[in-house]
């Protein structure tokens, strides 16, 4: 554990370690996973939660928390998409939430974050900054969620949490998280546009190979 959070190298003044740098690269494959919508998005973003989960343990307590709870969520998207792989292609086939799930999903992140930062605020040694650490908390769990169900919403889900993970991300020094989060932005954009127009279009895969 000791040599996962040591320094791996200093890039621009700021000290990046191991854990950061592979927790998130990880996350990066994840990501690029989930837009081919291919089946191992799950057990590679399970590992990117656990070892971002020894990089923020005992800073960030709401960061390392979520990752017990982005865990728990790759298990259950798993589960989903290995029932729901109905798509041409065999993949699962991308769809826009409905307005009651989107409404649920809106109240549900509000209440959550509420919720959270509450905890957070009662038991100070949880988070040195309750409303950010709730936010991303919450919003990681709603995107992964959205995702399982293969709704298209869940990119834009991940784009609000990247507008507070960014910063939060310098502000503690995990330098590296910050400019994948940045990355992750693009990412995300390219992914909902294909997801967007597949769920519209129903039109066959145009990135065929990926592994299911």
């Amino acid at each position: 554990m000791n040599e996962l959070n040591s320094e791996a190298f200093t890039l621009f003044g700021q000290h990046i370690i191991w854990s950061d740098m592979v927790g998130n690269i990880l996350g990066l494959i994840t990501l690029a996973l989930g837009w081919r919508r291919s089946l191992w998005t799950w057990p590679v973003q399970f590992l990117s939660g656990l070892v971002l989960f020894a990089a923020f343990y005992g800073h960030l307590a709401g960061s390392a928390g979520k990752q017990v709870v982005v865990m728990a969520v790759a298990l259950y998207g798993w589960w989903q998409w290995n029932r729901n792989r109905g798509g041409a292609d065999g993949h699962i086939a991308p769809r826009f939430a409905t307005w009651r799930e989107r409404a649920a999903m809106a109240a549900a992140a509000a209440a959550g974050t509420v919720g959270v930062a509450l905890l957070f605020m009662a038991f100070p040694t949880l988070s040195w900054d309750p409303w950010p650490d709730a936010y991303i908390f919450v919003g990681t769990v709603v995107a992964m969620y959205a995702q399982a169900r293969g709704m298209v919403e869940f990119w834009i889900a991940w784009l609000l949490v990247d507008l507070v993970g960014v910063p939060l991300n310098f502000a503690n020094g995990y330098a590296f998280s910050g400019f994948v989060y940045v990355i992750y932005g693009a990412l995300v954009l390219w992914g909902l546009r294909d997801w967007w127009l597949r769920s519209r279009a129903g039109a066959p895969s145009t990135m065929e190979g990926a592994p299911a």
